[in-house]
């Protein structure tokens, strides 16, 4: 599934391609995805401006003057820029076109999204998809005294608390690994257990891991690449995910893996105390 990264690269790809720009047609293939297309989408935005590109958690937020277009890339979805009039494939489902070019959804298993919130129901981030989401992690307001405050009474292991996205937003299964590496933190720890000094490590080592994978272009598992068509390459960079039975790159001792919440975490059992 694409995380943090992968949305912020796929968003700053199309962003040069659509702000400002006024949609002039929107193609709806099929009858939705994970739930229906809005009624009356096309009509909707055909004709009004873009307004700004924007990211909240894992969801892209299309701005225009009297609402907003939320896009979710579900498991295997990702958006491309290409000439308009390129003929549609198997599983392309939406298109917004804008000047000769258009921005074209492919999702093959279908668990992404196309929503509409209009400036009638409120700010949108009062939406039910994004209410309930943490603070992004590379803004100011995410730090180890937050991470520190938000836990006393949690007990589940860190990794799961920061996969359920309701402190920090946006940390997914690759990154949450990665950083719990770096940060010299074992997945397995009781969240209510790290002390101060340990979460600003862990809050500097999620800031540094994301921002030095979206520098990459994200992660390239399965079917992401971004808005231009190209692949990510942060996975190269790997120091745990995916490396079960390897040495780990700093001690050597062989990385393990374990199942959390029937998610695969990776740690190295000797840099990770």
């Amino acid at each position: 599934m694409p995380e943090l990264p992968e949305v912020e690269v796929t968003r700053r790809g199309v962003a040069p391609h659509l702000d400002g720009q006024v949609v002039v047609g929107v193609a709806l293939r099929h009858t939705g995805l994970r739930w229906p297309f809005p009624e009356g989408l096309a009509e909707l935005l055909r004709g009004q401006r873009i307004r700004s590109t924007g990211r909240r958690g894992k969801y892209l937020l299309i701005g225009f003057d009297h609402g907003t277009l939320i896009v979710h890339l579900g498991m295997s979805g990702h958006l491309r820029i290409l000439p308009r009039g390129t003929p549609p494939e198997k599983h392309d489902h939406f298109d917004l076109e804008v000047g000769d070019q258009l921005m074209r959804m492919t999702d093959p298993r279908r668990f992404g999204a196309v929503l509409w919130h209009g400036n009638s129901e409120g700010v949108v981030d009062e939406h039910l998809l994004l209410r309930g989401l943490g603070v992004e992690p590379l803004e100011p307001a995410f730090d180890a005294t937050l991470l520190y405050r938000m836990t006393r009474r949690r007990s589940a292991p860190i990794k799961q608390v920061l996969l359920a996205g309701d402190i920090v937003v946006g940390v997914g299964n690759i990154y949450a690994s990665e950083s719990l590496f770096k940060a010299g933190i074992n997945p397995r720890t009781p969240a209510h257990r790290i002390g101060l000094v340990r979460y600003e490590r862990l809050a500097a080592a999620i800031r540094e891991t994301l921002a030095a994978a979206i520098e990459k272009g994200g992660s390239t598992l399965r079917d992401f690449m971004a808005a231009d068509g190209q692949p990510g390459y942060f996975q190269q960079s790997y120091f745990v995910y995916d490396r079960a039975g390897e040495p780990c790159r700093i001690c050597q001792t062989t990385v393990r893996a374990i199942k959390q919440g029937q998610r695969s975490t990776f740690y190295c059992p000797n840099c990770q105390k």
